[in-house]
């Protein structure tokens, strides 16, 4: 494999202004990122939840998925995923998850479905940056011929999270009657826009997707709002962990099944009921079997945190398992992690350590997500 150089990392359509802000730049999924700013990882967490925080994630990748007519762009997904596409209303989007036939996760994805004519014939779908690559060649490969998939050039996509961030929105945007998982085609500022009141951190808030042109401005006008700060990658990503969600590459891959990884809430009932979703044989002996391990939450005693790959022990020292993300989270004032254990050892309240560096620390296995969510699912701010 070839390793990734500075001379060939990619830029964001930001890249300039986080320089300008003081970021401190680091590659990330082949593009050199913002990881903090001037305040520091601390800080950002912190005002993220109790202002707003404005991420550039324009490193994701935005495909749309075209074809003759709806029902039959719904159904070439779900060939690769277990979700009910078919019933997914205009307006509206879902997380679901790629998967392999032998029901493993190729890559976890938002889908969302436009109102009006882009809505009766495509899905708009978000993949995780370093899978872009992979999760074009694997959906290309199960389409018909009468879908495409197309990733558009030169787009940008900005995330504004916290529970400040429908003022900031109201100032300059119609979004007021949205709620949770709502996605909507209107205008910032006059600026052609599509907006979702999503995220990945737990808060509610907003991501707007643009052409990469209009990147600056719309960055610049929400960061002259007293509400808003810029927020870099390492606030991201504990805010996410608080929040209990998972990374792929970290906490899921190729090797974990939804079962597994706590995600069976992406496999719709009429997918089950049917059984006619990739790894389908698999995946519903899990769910009525149970599975050798699971991924849960942990929560350590003290002050020192455990990284991804720290050993999780039983209470005799045996290694029943594995931290995939983990870090010291700042609202909940403590060390959290999460990480995969075997059956045994994976009900709420189990007592087991972690040996970071040597080090043994006592942990209990604890409900996710570790901070509440404070999704918007109703609409009127």
């Amino acid at each position: 494999m070839t390793e990734t150089t500075d001379a060939t990392l990619r830029e964001t359509s930001l890249a300039a202004l986080h320089r300008e802000l003081g970021a401190r730049m680091v590659p990330f999924a082949g593009y050199a990122m913002p990881v903090q700013y001037r305040d520091g990882i601390m800080a950002e967490h912190r005002h993220t939840r109790a202002a707003a925080g404005l991420f550039d994630v324009s490193h994701m990748g935005q495909a749309q998925l075209r074809g003759p007519d709806y029902a039959t762009v719904a159904a070439a997904l779900e060939t690769v995923t277990p979700g009910d596409f078919q019933n997914l209303a205009p307006g509206r989007m879902r997380y679901s998850l790629l998967m392999t036939p032998e029901g493993t996760i190729v890559d976890d994805i938002m889908v969302a479905r436009p109102a009006g004519k882009a809505g009766e014939t495509g899905l708009d779908i978000v993949f995780n940056a370093a899978r872009v690559a992979v999760d074009e060649a694997f959906v290309g490969t199960h389409l018909p011929t009468s879908v495409r998939l197309e990733l558009p050039p030169h787009r940008a996509m900005l995330a504004l999270q916290g529970p400040k961030a429908i003022d900031v929105m109201l100032r300059h945007a119609a979004v007021g009657e949205m709620r949770f998982m709502d996605t909507l085609a209107t205008t910032f500022d006059g600026i052609p826009v599509a907006v979702t009141r999503s995220g990945y951190t737990g808060e509610d808030g907003f991501e707007i997707y643009l052409a990469a042109a209009d990147a600056e401005a719309i960055a610049r006008t929400l960061l002259a709002e007293p509400e808003v700060r810029p927020i870099g990658l390492g606030a991201r990503d504990s805010l996410r962990l608080e929040a209990g969600l998972p990374l792929y590459g970290h906490d899921i891959d190729e090797t974990t099944t939804p079962v597994e990884a706590d995600l069976a809430f992406a496999i719709s009932p009429r997918r089950r009921a049917a059984a006619d979703f990739p790894g389908a044989a698999r995946i519903l002996d899990e769910l009525q079997n149970g599975t050798r391990r699971k991924r849960v939450g942990l929560r350590i005693d003290g002050k020192l945190p455990a990284r991804e790959g720290a050993a999780i022990l039983d209470d005799g020292g045996a290694a029943v398992g594995k931290v995939t993300s983990g870090g010291f989270g700042p609202t909940v004032d403590a060390p959290v992690a999460m990480g995969y254990v075997d059956a045994a050892h994976a009900a709420l309240g189990v007592s087991v350590a972690i040996d970071v560096r040597g080090r043994t620390l006592a942990t209990t296995v604890s409900p996710m997500p570790f901070v509440a969510h404070r999704y918007r699912r109703r609409s009127a701010g």
